[in-house]
């Protein structure tokens, strides 16, 4: 099946969109239902050809009913019925409408609930990674995708940033670039030591990560990948971490099997256990 990534933004305000999408051969569309900040190029739309979308949103209309302590945020830049304006003129022109949606990918709700993001070894918070070892955000990724379900309908579920996001991530004037750290650093850098996640790990964890990421022993050589840095503790640790994904992804598809017993579901996947991408 050939899948076009789409967001509602594409197609409210511009009828065409719909009928140049199927005759480029597309017969289902990955529509954005819940997505991150992002700076959007939008050449054919007749109404503008970048747009800034300032913070992550929620295309769908927000119940305050369905919602608990994290609540996703409406956007101004489009209608708040985003999706179901484009759901609708997409399905009009013959093509399905999977709704693409991200999970714990969120700055929003991670700068107004800091002690619900990713923590790395020395305690530095990532605004825009939540945790999913916390109770507050699998309950959010689930509502999310319950919302999804019963207010879009959509022919098919596609999951992104279903685990803990890392340390590699496409900020505003990102300038980490320079710094003397190898890929097994960043991986370190990656692992999160939140107040849920520490006490999972095996004992001095953390002294450890922090000591490899600074050369604490300056006679040895760099690690070339974050197994040769952790050694006898790598095999639990990256089971902490495949663990938190394992545990996320088998709940959201309880979930959405419930309220959607046949819809397909896509996820996001990395073969590397390591990953910490969306």
């Amino acid at each position: 099946m050939n899948v076009a990534y789409v967001y509602p933004w594409d197609v409210v305000g511009d009828p065409s969109a719909p009928d140049r999408l199927a005759g480029l051969g597309v017969e289902a569309v990955a529509l954005a239902a819940g997505y991150h900040s992002t700076r959007a190029a939008t050449p054919y739309h007749p109404a503008h050809r970048v747009l800034d979308v300032p913070y992550p949103a929620f295309y769908l209309p927000i119940r305050p009913s369905s919602w608990s302590r994290l609540v996703p945020a409406s956007p101004t830049w489009t209608p708040e019925d985003a999706y179901l304006q484009a759901r609708d003129a997409l399905k009009a022109a013959g093509l399905q409408v999977h709704a693409w949606t991200v999970l714990t990918h969120n700055s929003h709700l991670g700068v107004a609930h800091p002690d619900l993001t990713v923590r790395n070894a020395f305690g530095d918070p990532y605004p825009y990674a939540l945790c999913p070892a916390h109770e507050d955000v699998i309950e959010y990724c689930e509502r999310l995708v319950q919302e999804i379900l019963t207010v879009g309908e959509p022919d098919g579920l596609i999951l992104e940033a279903c685990g803990p996001m890392g340390f590699g991530h496409q900020s505003v004037h990102e300038k980490t670039s320079g710094a003397d750290w190898t890929s097994a650093d960043t991986d370190l850098l990656s692992l999160c030591f939140c107040t849920a996640c520490a006490d999972r790990y095996p004992p001095n964890t953390q002294d450890q990560v922090r000591a490899v990421i600074d050369r604490a022993l300056p006679t040895e050589p760099a690690h070339r990948t974050i197994d040769e840095a952790l050694g006898r503790l790598a095999d639990e640790v990256r089971a902490v971490r495949v663990g938190l994904s394992t545990s996320l992804r088998e709940r959201l598809i309880a979930v959405a099997r419930s309220a959607s017993p046949t819809v397909p579901i896509t996820l996001h996947a990395n073969p590397d256990p390591w990953a910490a991408g969306a």
